[in-house]
């Protein structure tokens, strides 16, 4: 689904959720990414784009692909363009575990609903998220050696879905901070 203020926000990570980094013998459902392309873009899977699209929430890119998300992922996927996150130049992982795009994150939902799908999330983006984010939001850390699979997808899914049914009494969603898939 594309961006809608109606609808929660979905930030999207290409590397680990959409490239996996599993193992170098597999064979990708991409196959040959085309001459001069990156290598890894072999591991795509194009059965993700209409997964993606099925999701109840705003795609966004989150990733420091950045634009080239648009060029390069979103065709062979077979999404749209959708918006991009923009980082700022000095943000690093900070001290306790936090992870450079939290707060990124927290400041362009402004307050709306989001599930953020990554490989890299932590225990202390949960509790910052938790403590600096007035929303709802689902902090789904997928597994960068298999990249999404069917569980992520039925995860993200189930939350969206509350989230586009407040409460009585809170426009923002379901509150809390949850889930991951353990990696192994």
């Amino acid at each position: 689904m594309t961006a809608s203020a109606d609808h929660p926000i979905v930030f999207l990570d290409v590397d680990g959720p959409l490239i996996p980094f599993g193992d170098a013998g597999r064979r990708y459902p991409a196959g040959d990414p085309g001459p001069g392309a990156h290598p890894l873009l072999a591991r795509l899977d194009p059965a993700d784009g209409p997964r993606l699209l099925a999701l109840p929430g705003a795609l966004t890119w989150a990733t420091t692909w950045s634009e080239q998300a648009n060029e390069v992922i979103a065709p062979r996927l077979g999404l749209p363009r959708l918006p991009v996150v923009t980082w700022p130049d000095d943000e690093d992982d900070l001290p306790g575990g936090r992870h450079w795009k939290t707060a990124g994150l927290v400041r362009w939902a402004a307050g709306r609903p989001f599930a953020w799908i990554d490989d890299e999330i932590t225990d202390a983006d949960r509790r910052w998220v938790a403590a600096h984010h007035r929303g709802g939001a689902l902090l789904r850390r997928v597994d960068p050696r298999t990249g999404l699979v069917g569980d992520d997808f039925t995860a993200v899914t189930r939350w969206l879905m509350r989230a586009r049914r407040p409460r009585a009494g809170d426009r923002a969603g379901p509150a809390g901070v949850c889930e991951s898939r353990p990696a192994g």
